[in-house]
């Protein structure tokens, strides 16, 4: 079945969802293997994982990983959207549906209850979308637990009211294309309850090397434990970080130099045809340009950025077989609902401080692709090193399911890698589609100005300015090889 006949299906759909049924907890591994997945139930489309890696018809991987948003809070709109879920259940049955919640009340710490309101409320007086005036909410290690343990307004949170700040359709338009026309995941987890650094690191490598905070390996001259850049490159499949000013690869030091190009770079590639199997594409992260969504930006200029992307890789000739994965690297303090889950990790601890099996809350997410589901919601429990799991299916020999392989020549990089969800579940080559049924060169409002009475706070609270302050670049031996960069 091509992608117009699933278009068509809509009732019959409907009444297959309603006849399938769930999985059962005694079936789940059999599931597993045979990949019986809600796609297959409601659509009988096949995954690509079904098939062999170099027949799923994508060979290009693009990622994008913006900064500090929760589920909630950026799409969480999709619970209410009357229109998304009646286009779900039409195309993918009765069972169709998608775990968000707007509206809750959490309590502060003097004992009042605050409600959840849209960013026009909790943002102001001075700035409605940037929140001038209020605190970047907590996203730190013991910042994530006692909002998990307590609440978004809890003691030691860091928080004020900013953190219970919604976003709905309209404010993100972008996304609200991208959610309609393609697929979200609903429990798509940080990887750590904490802030970017580990997240960043666990997003490229699988692990933090036992870092809970914004560590910079100045002494070390960058992380030396492997990166899926090291075994793709080794492998000899194609690999770029294209940087808008602060690559996330030179966390590695200088054999990641070689990897690192621009933005700019990113859009010339695409137009030529000439990207990269793996594209790691960074927005601003720092000064005046900062389009990434880090409190306090506003995110108008993530929009515009993520619209850019979007558009260059669907005017490239690549298009047609290259998958997008748009993330963010952790919640960034803001609310969520669903408590954040605890899996197998080299670090893993009874004890919940020492514990980096802990997952953090959910965060926005897509996959964008002509293989994507239009309309869908994979309902998988994710974390960021399920990108590294698809890589490695897709490109380094990895089962497409499960933990089989050789220890002494491992597919993986470590136990959270191994154990994590492959991504191309819900990717299916009879949903493709290459066409963009939205308008890719919709008008988006320009962003504000920085908050000009907190520029420096803003500033000193992102960790890629700090590193960019504290001479990083400079000090492991990069900041001329890197002048093109920014």
């Amino acid at each position: 079945m091509d992608r117009r006949g699933f278009l068509k299906l809509g009732a019959q759909v409907a009444a297959a969802g309603a006849a399938a049924g769930a999985i059962g907890s005694a079936a789940a591994a059999a599931a597993e293997n045979a990949f019986a997945s809600e796609v297959h139930r409601a659509t009988k489309f096949t995954s690509i994982l079904d098939g062999a890696p170099s027949d799923s018809g994508i060979d290009h991987v693009v990622i994008v990983m913006m900064e500090n948003r929760s589920f909630d809070s950026y799409l969480g709109w999709l619970s209410k959207d009357q229109l998304y879920w009646d286009t779900g259940r039409s195309r993918y049955g009765k069972s169709f549906a998608v775990n968000g919640n707007l509206h809750q009340v959490f309590t502060a710490p003097d004992g009042t209850r605050v409600k959840t309101e849209p960013h026009g409320v909790m943002a102001g007086p001075i700035n409605i979308w940037e929140g001038c005036g209020h605190n970047d909410p907590g996203h730190g290690w013991d910042q994530g637990r006692a909002e998990r343990d307590g609440g978004f307004l809890a003691s030691g949170s860091g928080n004020d009211n900013l953190a219970l700040e919604y976003f709905r359709a309209t404010d993100l338009p972008i996304y609200q294309a991208l959610a309609r026309h393609y697929t979200i995941c609903d429990d798509w987890h940080a990887s750590l309850l904490g802030p970017t650094y580990p997240n960043r690191e666990y997003h490229v490598s699988g692990q933090s090397g036992g870092h809970k905070d914004n560590y910079l390996p100045i002494a070390e001259g960058g992380f030396q434990w492997p990166a899926i850049f090291d075994r793709l490159s080794a492998a000899g499949v194609s690999v770029t970080d294209y940087a808008s000013d602060f690559p996330t690869f030179v966390l590695w030091g200088n054999r990641a130099e070689p990897l690192i190009r621009t933005y700019d770079d990113f859009k010339t590639d695409a137009a030529a045809g000439t990207l990269p199997s793996v594209s790691y594409v960074e927005p601003h992260f720092i000064g005046d340009l900062e389009n990434d969504d880090h409190p306090l930006a506003d995110p108008r200029g993530g929009q515009q950025f993520i619209r850019d992307v979007v558009r260059t890789l669907v005017r490239s000739r690549l298009w047609q077989k290259s998958l997008l994965i748009i993330n963010y690297d952790e919640w960034g303090g803001f609310f969520d609902h669903v408590a954040p889950p605890v899996v197998a990790d080299d670090r893993s601890s009874p004890i919940d401080e020492d514990n980096f099996g802990q997952c953090g809350f959910r965060v926005p997410n897509f996959l964008v692709s002509p293989y994507a589901l239009p309309n869908y919601v994979d309902h998988t429990q994710y974390d960021h090193t399920s990108v590294l799991r698809f890589l490695e299916w897709r490109f380094l020999g990895a089962p497409a399911n499960g933990t089989s392989g050789n220890p002494s020549n491992p597919w993986w990089l470590t136990t959270r890698d191994r154990n994590a969800k492959n991504l191309g579940r819900s990717l299916s080559k009879e949903a493709f589609d290459p066409a963009i049924h939205f308008d890719i060169n919709m008008a988006l409002q320009d962003p504000s100005p920085p908050c000009a009475e907190n520029a420096t706070l803003v500033d000193a609270t992102h960790p890629f300015a700090e590193a960019v302050a504290a001479g990083y670049l400079e000090r492991i031996g990069l900041s001329k090889r890197l002048s093109h960069v920014g």
